[in-house]
């Protein structure tokens, strides 16, 4: 099982607090662990609030997919390095410390270095990003195991994820990833079992 390029849904059987109705983009997934950023829960600060704190010159207007940078919030992109900022983006522009998701054929990157900020500040930036502080991570075989336990409800995300990431308010993402499946959200319920 790789889940690179999968939504994560937290489902009600999900035991860590963290991850209470979240929504998860994998961006790795290896024989070393996992990690991804969740990309439904904001924090109170907006990316010219980050902007600001860093030195950097707060972009003019809005971002390719029409958000302003002076609402759009900053995710909370989970409870590992919650300090440092992660910037997932598309294109894939090859920054200091990128990984590009999914392969050569990805069209979305993760990327750690303040090169990519440097460049929405001058005005040159990724076509479509959202930036969370922290990311959500797992040991060899861990979310292996909280998928066995109906944790999570793996989404492919294939063709939907500019859609979801891009063009969809954080608090319709959740329902708006589960309608990749082709399942009407209001007809999940909260009991699990196994075949």
């Amino acid at each position: 099982m790789k889940l690179v390029d999968h939504f994560l849904i937290s489902m009600p059987s999900m035991a860590d607090t963290s991850f209470k109705d979240t929504v998860i983009y994998v961006c790795e997934h290896n024989e070393s662990g996992a990690m991804g950023v969740i990309i439904n829960q904001a924090t109170d600060i907006t990316v010219s609030d980050l902007f600001e704190r860093i030195d950097l010159k707060v972009p003019n207007g809005l971002t390719q997919n029409g958000e302003d940078f002076n609402k759009m919030p900053v995710l909370n992109g989970g409870p590992v390095q919650h300090e440092r900022g992660f910037v997932l983006h598309e294109p894939p522009t090859n920054y200091s410390a990128s990984i590009v998701v999914g392969g050569i054929t990805a069209t979305r990157a993760l990327t750690t270095s303040r090169d990519v900020l440097e460049a929405v500040s001058e005005g040159t930036g990724p076509n479509c990003m959202l930036i969370a502080l922290g990311y959500s991570g797992w040991a060899a075989g861990q979310l292996e195991a909280e998928v066995s336990k109906n944790a999570w409800l793996t989404i492919p995300a294939d063709t939907g994820a500019a859609t979801v990431l891009w063009n969809t308010p954080l608090a319709e993402r959740k329902n708006a990833a589960i309608r990749l499946l082709g399942i009407d959200p209001n007809r999940l319920i909260n009991q699990v079992g196994h075949a």
